[in-house]
Parts: structure tokens; sequence; C-alpha cells
């Protein structure tokens, strides 16, 4: 989902919005399953996403969702 919001922009011009390009890297190939928080909502404001769109791919099938407690 990262790679595909990044589109055209390098990993360096994504980079700066405060982490590494080897960062990132490591975010988009898996080898970071688990960013930190800081991370990835740094990551949600350079691409121009929100962080539910963000998690919502992260959330995982059948996972109680706050609205389905509610």
């Amino acid at each position: 989902m990262l790679r595909t919001a990044r589109g055209e922009r390098s990993m360096v011009d994504v980079a700066a919005a405060g982490l590494s390009a080897e960062t990132l890297r490591k975010i988009e190939t898996g080898r970071a399953p688990t960013p930190a928080f800081f991370t990835v909502a740094a990551l949600a404001g350079a691409l121009g996403l929100s962080l539910d769109e963000v998690a919502t791919p992260a959330t995982p099938p059948g996972a109680a969702t706050e609205s389905a407690v509610a």
C-alpha cells in the first residue's frame, strides 16, 4: 500500500517526512513489519493518507473494530 501511495515520488522525497530512505525501504519490503506509530504517522502525513486509510489494510480479518464494539 505504501509503495502504491508513494507513486512516482522517490524514497528520498518521502523520507523527508522525518525518517530514512532505508527505513522506508524496510517497511515497503516487509523487513520492518511493525513500524513504530510515529513512523506510520509521519509516512501517512507525507503521503497524504489518513491514519484510518493506513490502519484498515493492517487490520487482521475478523478483528473487532471500535465501531463493531460500540
